[in-house]
């Protein structure tokens, strides 16, 4: 039976369409990956499901008595609560229910025998689920999540508006997975997860009995998780059996055999308009000419959807900086208290290093402190000289309600409209993008709104903290044969070690060097 039936649902932003005519079910204890560019409208897809839109045609029908656990990154979490709080919020239903089972004990005193009879029935029913979803371990339970995703190591007790924008996903994901729903949505929920997590989280859903939707561009987490791919593309979506490879293998079987039908009928076409031109007019001919002509118009014509524009990453390099790029001594870094033991560090030009390690132990400050952009405890960084810097942050947390446009020309007055046009659509982004607002946009297009303003300055140093986060598969490549072909040296904090090893010279694992304990 079908846990989820969306029917011919089509919606759209604007003059944008999303989806047009999109169906889909989701089967009990199916493990789905929700794939497709940046921008084919996979979180727009999560919003309709979940309700929180309403598409402009179509119907979403869940079974009863289904409990969907969705993992939103925009949702917000109140001041004052600590993150067990936060956690122990998920099993709110089971203490509700407790409270429904004393009140029933409370009337048996005052029951007849057939009432009591129906009493101790509830009773039994309310018991068994209690038990079923451990209700008398929570303690445990809550312990055990919040260690494989690392939140022991941040603090149980710790206020939640104290938390990144990668803890508070981590907190939200955990609370999550301890709600047990039917149903799991997730979308991108690696992001902001370091590699040891990644790797919990991916045995955790291996061994999950009920179903899940998950969007992930990460695709060695998404193959060993998944049994059913869902490919969002062209207002389309369509079902594949089996992993990220096997769709790959299939798609392509099918995207030849499209190109070859196509060419087959235009070349048919052409034959039977060539026949109608030159026999309609001569009496002899005129019929068979009609009778071509009929079959033209009867015809059901192959299209081919358009090529989706594939980006284009060249980074601009500056003249070459000292050979020194900095040298820390005795640098402690942090905010309030130290996040670091006293650091000796050296990098010299020409160097590509990745800082790895646990969310929370002070890469991105670490990077900012380097380089001068925060202001360290104590030590000192001595910095070279000729530096043009290209920083990539990792969260910009400010609305921003600018046109695409507006905010490539804010950073380069120079450029005229079509430069401006041309270095949008060199990232991979649409036209109906390019004069978006970037607010509109998916966390992927953002992406590329701001990889777009690094590739266009010149620089002879990047600093790029979690580059990879929502970019699609073609972009993260293009992306990594890019920083290969950097002349420059690149500072990167990343947690994917499949797209760093071939990039980097050297890793840094911050761990060795933090004051925080494992």
């Amino acid at each position: 039976m079908s846990i989820l039936t969306v029917k011919n649902v089509s919606h759209g932003f604007g003059d944008r369409a999303i989806f047009n005519d999109v169906s889909f079910r989701l089967l009990k204890g199916e493990h789905i990956g929700l794939i497709g560019a940046n921008g084919e409208g996979k979180s727009t897809f999560m919003n309709i499901i979940t309700g929180k839109l309403e598409p402009d045609e179509g119907k979403i029908e869940w079974s009863k008595n289904v409990r969907v656990g969705y993992l939103d990154q925009h949702t917000v979490l109140e001041k004052g609560l600590t993150i067990r709080d936060i956690l122990n919020s998920a099993f709110k239903y089971l203490f509700d229910m407790e409270a429904e089972m004393n009140e029933i004990y409370n009337k048996m005193g005052e029951a007849s025998p057939e009432e009591l009879e129906q009493l101790l029935e509830d009773v039994g029913t309310i018991q068994d689920v209690l038990t079923n979803n451990d209700f008398y371990v929570i303690d445990a339970k809550v312990e055990e999540i919040a260690r494989g995703l690392g939140l022991e190591d941040i603090g149980l007790e710790r206020d939640v508006q104290d938390l990144s924008g990668g803890q508070r996903t981590k907190v939200l994901l955990a609370k999550l997975l301890l709600e047990k729903p039917d149903i799991l949505l997730l979308d991108e929920p690696t992001n902001y997860l370091d590699e040891q997590h990644i790797v919990w989280l991916k045995r955790y859903l291996q061994e999950y009995e009920n179903a899940f939707v998950l969007i992930s561009h990460d695709i060695p987490f998404l193959n060993s998780v998944i049994n059913l791919i869902y490919h969002m593309e062209n207002q389309e979506l369509n079902r594949y059996v089996g992993d990220y490879d096997n769709f790959q293998a299939v798609y392509e079987v099918k995207k030849q055999q499209l190109e070859s039908a196509y060419k087959k009928q235009q070349q048919e076409i052409s034959e039977l308009k060539d026949f109608v031109a030159r026999n309609k007019a001569r009496v002899s001919t005129r019929n068979m000419a009609m009778s071509r002509q009929k079959k033209l118009d009867k015809m059901d014509i192959i299209e081919l959807a358009k090529e989706k524009p594939k980006p284009e990453f060249y980074f601009k390099g500056s003249r070459a900086s000292t050979k020194l790029v900095f040298e820390a001594k005795d640098l402690v870094i942090g905010y309030d208290e130290p996040l670091s033991k006293p650091l000796n560090l050296r990098m010299e030009r020409g160097q590509k290093i990745a800082l790895v390690g646990a969310n929370g132990i002070g890469k991105t400050t670490l990077l900012r402190s380097l380089l001068g952009l925060n202001r360290p405890i104590s030590g000192e960084v001595e910095r070279g000289d000729n530096q043009d810097i290209g920083y990539f942050e990792q969260e910009i947390k400010n609305a921003n309600y600018n046109t695409c446009i507006e905010e490539i020309w804010n950073e380069f007055p120079s450029f005229n409209q079509y430069e401006v046009r041309a270095a949008l659509a060199k990232c991979g982004l649409t036209t109906k993008h390019i004069e978006s607002k970037v607010e509109v946009l998916s966390g992927g297009e953002k992406a590329k709104v701001r990889l777009c303003k690094l590739i266009n300055r010149e620089t002879n140093i990047l600093l790029l903290d979690e580059p990879t986060n929502h970019l699609d598969v073609d972009a993260k490549d293009e992306l990594k044969r890019a920083l290969k072909e950097y002349k420059g040296s690149i500072l990167l904090i990343c947690h994917e070690p499949e797209f760093y090893q071939d990039v980097v010279t050297d890793v840094w694992n911050v761990e060795d060097w933090t004051t925080k304990l494992f």
